[in-house]
This record gives structure tokens, C-alpha cells and sequence, in this order.
């Protein structure tokens, strides 16, 4: 879907979009609007008792205007409570009310009341709840943009249920600071909608092979991309990354993508590390020979949902020329049974050097990032990790599909990430990582076990993690319960893949680490 920005009303607007706060009151652009149009808007307020409440919309099919088609009356609720994520939870309703009504373009005029003179000098702030008139703008837009999102490649009949809508054009005074805003929001949007495709796509073509192919073509935006193969892996001790995809006649890959974002000599802290993001690409898991029951096994498509996230993020990260350096790191596996499967009881020597005793082969996905954590944190020498993995499902047990879990070996990188999370809307919730629990992982004939027992497993899961991170400042998001849904629960999602961690990310860098 194409979005543009104006300052004024085009000639043939479509569908036009105009905002109601609460209470039925008109702002300021809305009001003028209505007056030029002989009062169609403060008529059919008045005569509806439109309450003007967050997200409540109302179409007038009778409209007075030339070029215009209909008018949707969209509610923002108080002015002094609206937001950045408000602006964009409308965005998202009013596309899902355009998309049913079958208009091809659409014109959306959503502004707020200014702020009250103050007795200064100053030049009047129209800032309000911490949200420009650009940025809302850009926020709406974003909105509209993330619901307009569809994974279709494989449907041949389609016809009735293609939608019109091709182009929604935001009415914004600040025209050329939304436009400039809009290059950044518009990049996040597109690395989010690409995970969302990566997790979306059927196995038996996004297989690690195919996903490592795909991922090179981020080269185009300047990311440099490295596909390491099973025997490179083998030379480098991958062994328990290997172990995980003995069973799947695809071979396994390690991609390594790098954003040199950095001028020489320009920018803080360019004496340290690349940040770095590990994701879980197990493009699908069987159990392997601790095979799965067969109603659990639908939707393990997905679990490569962490490294959809990481593909998402660097994506991002070039689309929108980054001031970063950012390493990304993906183990690509399929998990499936074969007479040269991994089995229960295989001890696996890892690429540190440690040994692993696997008594559980459907706990995989700790044993394709360990070997990825511990190549990152050689050879690259970042100055944090994050890893972003559907690891287990006792964090759907313990947060449901509202947060992510979130484990950390430092305080201060874990208060960014919980801080990044709210703003974005991408929620995590800490859980504790201690020495009491790597007592669960202790095995009788190696270093480890993969698996702790009954209770705390994604604690445990952690713990095992954390063993291949070294001193690094480190941070595991176990995003089970986040990176796939049930049904369009979520305006801005409405597909089963949600792109979860392109965001938070991004917010992460953005806040804390670019410049």
C-alpha cells in the first residue's frame, strides 16, 4: 500500500478520514473543513451523538464533496491521553474499516487541539501527550501500513478477497517533517513485515538453505552477508549446531550479516565492539527423535521466529542507514527424525569446547545458539548479545502471549530492553537467572545436560545459555509465547506471524546506542 503526505486536500480524495475527540468535539482542521463544507461534519455528530471515544468509528455514506466518496468519522478519545501508540492503533482501525468498504485510496485527517497560550515569549507549543503534529502523522501512517500487511504468495483464488485499498494519503500542515519521520517508521515497518513473511512461509520452501538465500539479498542495502556451510561449521567445532540437523536431508548454514553503519572516526563509542543478535532459525522442528505429537508439530514453521527477528532488524538497520555497527548471526537447522539423527543420551561436544549430554532432542534450539553465541562472542568481540529464540513453551505456561521473557547477565542492558519493549509496544517481563538452577543441568557423564527437569524450564534454558556467552554483557528474549498468534488478535498484526523484536530492537539501538 502506497502512503504519502499533503497539506492539503487533493482533488479526488477518496474516502475521507477526519478526527472526533471525545465528546463530539471537532479539532482544529476537522473544524475548518466543516465549515467549508456547509457543516456536513458538526450535522451528522450532532445528529448521531458521535462520542468521539478512542478507536469507535462511524461512516456518513451520504457525503458533501466533490471528489469525495464517503466520510469516516474516527474517534481519539481525550486529546491530552493520545499517543504515539494511540495514533497508531487508529491508523490500523481505520484501514480495517477502508479495507471492508472496498475504497481504493483514502485521505486521512486526524490532527489535535493545541495546546492553551501560555504567557510567554516563546512561540506557542502545540505538542500535546508527548506527540507532534509530525509524528502523528507518521504514527498514523505506521498503523495503516503494519494492518494493510497479507501473506497471500500461495493462494490462487483470490479475487473477491483482494483488497482495493492502494493508497492512503496522510493531511498534515507539518508535511515535510512527517515525510522525514516516515523514513525511519517506514523502514521498522518493512523489517517487520519481512520477518512476518520469513515465519509465515510454508516449510517445505523456507527450508535453511532457501532462507540463507534470501537473507543475501540484503547485500543490496549495503549489509554485508557470509553463509558459512556444514563443512566450515565442522573445521570450526560446530559440532552440536551439526548434531541438531543430522536428521533432515537440508544441510544446516550459519549466516552472518554485517552493518558497518559507522564512519571512520565519527560517532560514540567507535573504538567498541559491533552490537550483536543471534537468532534461532530451526526453519521446522519434528522433536527429532523425541518426536513431537502430531497436533503439536503444526506452527513449527515458526520456529525460526528469532532469526526472522535478527533478519528483520539488519533489514531495518540498512533500509534506514543505521549509525551502528550491528552484527547478526542466524543457525539455520531443520529437526527432524532419520537413522542419522541425534538421539536421546548422544554426548555433543560444543565449539567452546564444553560437552553436552542431550537427553531431550525436541530441546534443540539452546543447542543451535550456543554454538552461534560462542562464534559470536570469538570472533567478533561485540560489546553486548542479544539472542532472540521461541525456546521453550513454559514461558507460554508462565507470560501467555502478552510478553516475551527476558533473561540478562546485567542490570542496565535489561532495564534498556524492558524500557524499549513498552515504548514499541513489544512487552517483556524479566525472569531470574542464579547459580541454584544450574544445578538442574548437572549431568552424571558431561559438562551438561541439555534439559533441567519439570520445573523452571525456561530458566534452565537460560542457564544453559548463558554458559557460552563468556563476560559479555548478554540478553536472552525467549519469544515463544510473542512471535506467532491465533487469529488477528492485534490491530497492527493481523497475520499469524507477528515480526516480534524488529521493533524493540530497533528502539534499543535507536535510544541508547546510534550517534
Amino acid at each position: 500500500m502506497d502512503i504519502s503526505f499533503s497539506s492539503s486536500l487533493t482533488n479526488s480524495p477518496g474516502a475521507l478520514v477526519v478526527s472526533v475527540a471525545e465528546g463530539g468535539i471537532l479539532t482544529p482542521s476537522v473544524a475548518r473543513f466543516d465549515r467549508e463544507s456547509g457543516g456536513a461534519i458538526s450535522n451528522a455528530v450532532s445528529q448521531v451523538k458521535f462520542s468521539g471515544k478512542p478507536r469507535k468509528l462511524l461512516e456518513l455514506v451520504t457525503p458533501n464533496g466533490a471528489g469525495i466518496t464517503r466520510i469516516i468519522l474516527a474517534g481519539i478519545g481525550k486529546p491530552a491521553s493520545f499517543d504515539a501508540n494511540a495514533a497508531e492503533d487508529l491508523g490500523a482501525s481505520i484501514v480495517k474499516q477502508l479495507l471492508a468498504g472496498g475504497e481504493s485510496s483514502a485521505s486521512v485527517m486526524i490532527d489535535l487541539p493545541p495546546r492553551k497560550a501560555q504567557k510567554s515569549k516563546k512561540p506557542r507549543n502545540t505538542r500535546r501527550a508527548g506527540i507532534s503534529s509530525a509524528e502523528l502523522a507518521a504514527r498514523i501512517a505506521l498503523g495503516a501500513y503494519l494492518h494493510s500487511y497479507r501473506f497471500d504468495h500461495y493462494r490462487t483464488k483470490q479475487d473477491n478477497e483482494k483488497p482495493s485499498l492502494k493508497k492512503i494519503t496522510v493531511v498534515t500542515r507539518t508535511e515535510v517533517r512527517a515525510k522525514a519521520l516516515w523514513f525511519n517508521l517506514s523502514a521498522i515497518a518493512q523489517g517487520t513485515m519481512l520477518a512476518r513473511d520469513l515465519v509465515n512461509e510454508p516449510p517445505n520452501i523456507l527450508h535453511p538453505k532457501e532462507l540463507a538465500k534470501r537473507i543475501k539479498f540484503l547485500s543490496k542495502l549495503g549489509v554485508k552477508v557470509e553463509v558459512l556451510d556444514e563443512v566450515q561449521m565442522k573445521k570450526l567445532g560446530m559440532n552440536m549446531l551439526l548434531a541438531v540437523g543430522k536428521g533432515s536431508k537440508q544441510p544446516s548454514q550459519l549466516v552472518v550479516m554485517r552493518w558497518n553503519g559507522k564512519k571512520k572516526g565519527k560517532g560514540k563509542n567507535k573504538a567498541a565492539g559491533p552490537l550483536a543478535f543471534v537468532g534461532k532459525g530451526v526453519c521446522f522442528d519434528s522433536g527429532g527423535l523425541s518426536l513431537k505429537p502430531g497436533n503439536s508439530m503444526v506452527g513449527m514453521k515458526g520456529d525460526m521466529g528469532g532469526a526472522a527477528a535478527v533478519v528483520g532488524l539488519m533489514h531495518t538497520l540498512a533500509k534506514r542507514r543505521a549509525v551502528v555497527d550491528a552484527v547478526g548471526v542466524v543457525g539455520l537447522v531443520e529437526n527432524m527424525p532419520d537413522g542419522t539423527a541425534m538421539r536421546p543420551d548422544d554426548v555433543v561436544t560444543t565449539m567452546s569446547g564444553q560437552t553436552v549430554e542431550v537427553l531431550n532432542t525436541d530441546a534443540e534450539g539452546r543447542l543451535v545458539l550456543a554454538d552461534a553465541l560462542w562464534y559470536t562472542q570469538n570472533r567478533f568481540k561485540p560489546r553486548l548479545i542479544i539472542n532472540l529464540a521461541t525456546l521453550t513453551g513454559a514461558i507460554i505456561v508462565s507470560l501467555g502471549r502478552e510478553h516475551a521473557g527476558l533473561f540478562s547477565n546485567n542490570d542496565m542492558l535489561a532495564a534498556r530492553i524492558a524500557s524499549a519493549g513498552q515504548i514499541e509496544g513489544e512487552a517483556v517481563w524479566r525472569l531470574p537467572l542464579s547459580a541454584a538452577y544450574d544445578q538442574l543441568l548437572k549431568s552424571k557423564i558431561a559438562d551438561m545436560k541439555n534439559i533441567g527437569g519439570q520445573g523452571a524450564g525456561s530458566i534452565t534454558a537460560a542457564q544453559f545459555l548463558q554458559r557460552f556467552v563468556n563476560d559479555v554483557p548478554w540478553a536472552h528474549l525467549d519469544i515463544a509465547g510473542v512471535a506467532w498468534q491465533d487469529g488477528d488478535r492485534k490491530l497492527k498484526i493481523p497475520s499469524w506471524g507477528t515480526g516480534w523484536g524488529v521493533r524493540i530492537l530497533n528502539r534499543l539501538i535507536t535510544d541508547h546506542y546510534e550517534r
